[in-house]
């Protein structure tokens, strides 16, 4: 029976590359491509087909900041899917970054240049704006609408005799100091990228700590320095890849999710010789907090799913 694999932001960067190696490690994969874009998706799509002709490639039209868009994909997956084995919640944005360039001068001649430039620690501030839902774009884009998703696709994800996976593209620039509990969205701050990934960890860790039980594991992992759209938008391509080479990680699609810490990140890195590995690193977080913050989106939950309704009546 071919494994199902639902890889969300799919058509470009990180998403696109977990796709092409995916099909690399199984060929026979049904892959399902979660995309805003229905045209890029297509061609992304034919693409895979043609390189890999025995795998099932299905494309799902989703926008992650429109919870409209996921509960008619989250309806969509559940007349297509029996079960899921795999869910990659990559999708996400950076709106905006403008580079601090007095703190990247400083950190130039620091002891700290090494971790400044792994995770962008004071280097970016971004403008967020307010979306169709009432939610701030980046915490909907990145945490929020993945909450949904899974929240709705609990039938496929939940068999306790053969467990399924979650995996979330976190970030090094995922810290405690950029997110608060008293404002989850991130509203009154200018790092929301940053506290968005933090609430991934957080998300991350409460899920198993929900979800086991039922079959259900989840896992952060961060992708190391890439050259995508997002990281071109705060320095040239050519600065990136004199910084670090492009890198990847695909070793938890074969990993047994219920083996795996679900305190720790896994981070892609790379030797000076060109040699990829995976190193690990303990999330700055609590149990806790993370239980608290969840309780958190399901009361944020019960309030939009309200004001959807409402809308939804009044129209």
């Amino acid at each position: 029976m071919r494994k199902a694999v639902l890889v969300t932001g799919a058509s470009s960067g990180v998403g696109l590359a977990l796709c092409k190696r995916l099909l690399e490690e199984d060929h026979e994969l049904h892959l399902c491509l979660a995309c805003r874009n229905r045209s890029k998706a297509e061609a992304v799509r034919a693409a895979l087909l043609a390189s890999h002709p025995l795998a099932e490639v299905s494309i799902v039209q989703v926008d992650v900041s429109d919870l409209q868009s996921v509960f008619r994909a989250s309806r969509e997956l559940k007349q297509r899917f029996q079960r899921l084995d795999y869910v990659y919640l990559n999708a996400g944005i950076m709106p905006n970054p403008q580079l601090n360039i007095k703190a990247l001068f400083s950190g130039l001649f620091s002891r700290k240049v090494i971790h400044m430039f792994s995770t962008a620690e004071g280097l970016l501030t971004q403008e967020d704006q307010i979306t169709a839902d009432g939610l701030q774009e980046v915490f909907e884009t990145n945490v929020f609408g993945h909450f949904i998703l899974i929240q709705e696709l609990a039938p496929l994800l939940c068999h306790s005799d053969s467990p399924s996976q979650l995996i979330w593209t976190s970030s090094r620039n995922a810290r405690k100091s950029n997110f608060c509990l008293e404002d989850i969205q991130h509203s009154r701050g200018q790092e929301p990228y940053s506290s968005s990934k933090y609430a991934v960890d957080l998300l991350s860790v409460a899920v198993n700590r929900n979800f086991n039980s039922r079959g259900l594991y989840s896992s952060v992992v961060c992708p190391g320095t890439m050259v995508t759209n997002m990281t071109c938008g705060i320095l040239p391509p050519f600065v990136w890849t004199l910084l670090m080479p492009i890198i990847w990680l695909v070793w938890l699609f074969h990993q047994k999710p219920e083996s795996l810490n679900p305190l720790t990140k896994y981070l892609s890195a790379t030797t000076g010789f060109g040699s990829n590995y995976v190193m690990t690193q303990k999330m700055d977080l609590d149990e806790d907090t993370a239980e608290k913050f969840y309780q958190n989106l399901l009361e944020l939950e019960k309030h939009v799913r309200a004001t959807i309704q409402k809308r939804n009546h009044q129209s």
